[in-house]
């Protein structure tokens, strides 16, 4: 099992001692996913862990200029490979999947057949989150090029007309205790909302009268999410990471709506 090996060797900082809390910065759509992973955690070792939740590149920014990160969850892969390949943090290990769908306020009638039609009309305001600085944003715009390989001239509108409305530097923060999501289209800032699925499955349980709507394959975007211990973290974030990769942690994953990862790709 080398991921997990080279999760457990990163190096070792001796001022972290025992009963420091594990510190966990974590992309906003795993909130309530890590959250019970971390209950979970805490329960079999005793140990705790603090978590701070936002968009993955903007926490990517902080744990550059220093924050006291010991554990990144990043909605992508390439932010936390971009902290291992400038030796702050160890190897990127693949810890769960996602893809994109549309949430849909009640009277936008969309289906997966008319999405990319309904997503191009003038009068239908399509939010996202902010590329670069959010990965659910870059996966928006990858969708918006595959839309312009099938009908030219739709990167150009559909980045035109994107609102960013969450995950940018100026963004206001996502609430804790309800969908952010869901608040864009009750609010009519959004009729159509490009976001996870696990995030649209949150929406809709606030607010049942949302749709979720299937991307259609040829316009389908997947999400890998990568994991990766900070360099000089304590022992104990790497057995975080570790339960993170574990069957017990991959359950709690499950139940959330994300895919889980292989036995095989652990091992990789």
């Amino acid at each position: 099992m080398r991921t997990l090996a080279a999760l457990a060797a990163i190096a070792v900082s001796q001022i972290a001692g025992a009963q420091e809390p594990v510190r966990l910065y974590a992309a906003g759509s795993l909130r309530a996913a890590l959250n019970e992973v971390a209950a979970a955690f805490t329960v079999a070792t005793g140990t705790k862990v603090v978590a701070e939740y936002g968009a993955s590149g903007l926490l990517r920014e902080r744990i550059e200029k220093g924050e006291p990160a010991q554990v990144f969850a990043s909605a992508n892969m390439g932010h936390p490979q971009s902290l291992a390949k400038a030796g702050r943090s160890g190897p990127v290990a693949v810890f769960a999947r996602n893809r994109l769908c549309a949430l849909a306020a009640p009277s936008v009638g969309v289906t997966s057949a008319t999405l990319l039609d309904r997503m191009s009309d003038p009068a239908v305001k399509l939010g996202t989150s902010t590329p670069k600085a959010d990965p659910s944003g870059d996966y928006a715009w990858e969708l918006f090029e595959k839309a312009e390989r099938l009908r030219p001239g739709a990167f150009e509108v559909l980045s035109g007309k994107a609102l960013q409305l969450v995950g940018g530097p100026d963004s206001p923060p996502l609430p804790r205790n309800r969908s952010a999501y869901a608040d864009a289209l009750a609010s009519g800032k959004a009729d159509i909302f490009l976001t996870y699925c696990t995030n649209a499955m949150q929406a809709r349980a606030e607010a049942p009268g949302l749709q979720i709507v299937t991307i259609p394959d040829e316009l389908a975007v997947g999400a890998d999410y990568g994991l990766t211990v900070i360099a000089g973290a304590g022992p104990d974030a790497a057995r975080f990471a570790q339960f993170v990769l574990s069957p017990a942690g991959q359950a709690i994953l499950a139940r959330h709506g994300f895919t889980t990862i292989t036995a095989t790709e652990i091992g990789k």
